[in-house]
C-alpha cells in the first residue's frame, strides 16, 4: 500500500518574527495576516504595560521579553529565538494584503532565492499615501536568517545580506499602518530625530549651518514636487512639511549636542 505523505512536509517552514513595545492597537492585525503562512511566530517584547502580551499569546506566539537596545540589535536578538533560518521579520503595525500573503505561501513550496523583498504601502490617518517618496517603499523582509544581519544606523535599521545573495521581488504590498493622528507623527518624529541627532554626533559629524538651511527647503521640494506629495492632497502636504521638519530636528540638535560639547572645555 503507498503511503500518503503530506504536502506541507516538503514546503520551508518560516518563523514570523517581531519586536514589539505597547502595540495593543496593532498587534493582532499583525498576527492575523500571517495566518496559514507561519510554522513558528516569535516576539520580542520591551517590556509592555498594555495587552501586546496577551493578543499576542493568544495568536499562538512565543513571546520574550528583553530591554529596549534599539531597533537594529532588538532585531538581530528576536531572529536569535526563531526556530527555522526562513524568516519574516515583520513592524507590529504591518499585515500582508491577501496579494502578498498568497506570493508568500507559494514561495514556502519552492524557497529558491536567499531573499524576498516587496512594497510596502503606508496609511497615514486613514489615507494610504501612495507618493511622498513613500511609494514603492521597497522592503526587504523575506530571507534565509543563514545569510544576512539587521545594520543600518538606529532608528532606520535595514537587513543586509551577504554579497552575491539571490534577492527576489513578490508581488503584493505590505500594508503599513504608521500613524493615526498628526500628532502621533510629531511624537515620534521629535523622538528620531534625537537618535538620529546621537548617533551623527557619535560619528564625529559636524554641524553645518548650509545643512540647516538647505536641506529643509530640499527635502520638501524632492517629497511634494519631485516625487509627487501633492498627489496626496492635504496629508500629502502634511507628510512633505513634516519631513522637512524632521531633517530641521536633526541639524538643530546636532548643533545643541556640539555646543554642550564645547562648553564642557
Amino acid at each position: 500500500m503507498p503511503i500518503f505523505v503530506p504536502n506541507h512536509i516538503s514546503m520551508t517552514p518560516v518563523s514570523v518574527v517581531v519586536i514589539t513595545f505597547n502595540e495593543e492597537k496593532n498587534i493582532g492585525r499583525c498576527l492575523e495576516s500571517v495566518k496559514g503562512i507561519a510554522d513558528d511566530i516569535v516576539v520580542l517584547d520591551s517590556f509592555s504595560k498594555d495587552n501586546t502580551k496577551s493578543i499576542c499569546e493568544a495568536h499562538g506566539a512565543r513571546f520574550f521579553e528583553h530591554r529596549f537596545d534599539g531597533h537594529i540589535e532588538q532585531k538581530n536578538l528576536a531572529i536569535s529565538y526563531a526556530k527555522y533560518p526562513h524568516v519574516l521579520s515583520l513592524d507590529a503595525d504591518e499585515a500582508l494584503n491577501e496579494k502578498l500573503r498568497k506570493e508568500i505561501e507559494a514561495i514556502k513550496e519552492n524557497f529558491e532565492a536567499d531573499g524576498y523583498y516587496f512594497n510596502r504601502l503606508t496609511n497615514y490617518c486613514g489615507k494610504w499615501i501612495r507618493h511622498c517618496g513613500w511609494y514603492p517603499d521597497r522592503k526587504l523582509r523575506l530571507w534565509d536568517s543563514r545569510k544576512g544581519k539587521w545594520t543600518g544606523e538606529n532608528p532606520h535599521d535595514r537587513y543586509e545580506m551577504v554579497k552575491n545573495a539571490d534577492i527576489r521581488y513578490l508581488k503584493g504590498d505590505l500594508l503599513h499602518y504608521s500613524f493615526y493622528t498628526i500628532e502621533q507623527h510629531m511624537d515620534t518624529i521629535n523622538k528620531f530625530s534625537s537618535i538620529a541627532a546621537n548617533m551623527r554626533f557619535k560619528r564625529g559629524q559636524r554641524f553645518s549651518y548650509f545643512r540647516l538651511w538647505i536641506s529643509p527647503l530640499w527635502k520638501f521640494f524632492k517629497s511634494y514636487i519631485l516625487k509627487g506629495g501633492f498627489r496626496d492632497g492635504f496629508y500629502g502636504y502634511v507628510i512633505c512639511k513634516n519631513s522637512a521638519h524632521s531633517t530641521f530636528l536633526k541639524q538643530v540638535k546636532l548643533y545643541q549636542l556640539w555646543h554642550k560639547e564645547k562648553t564642557k572645555k
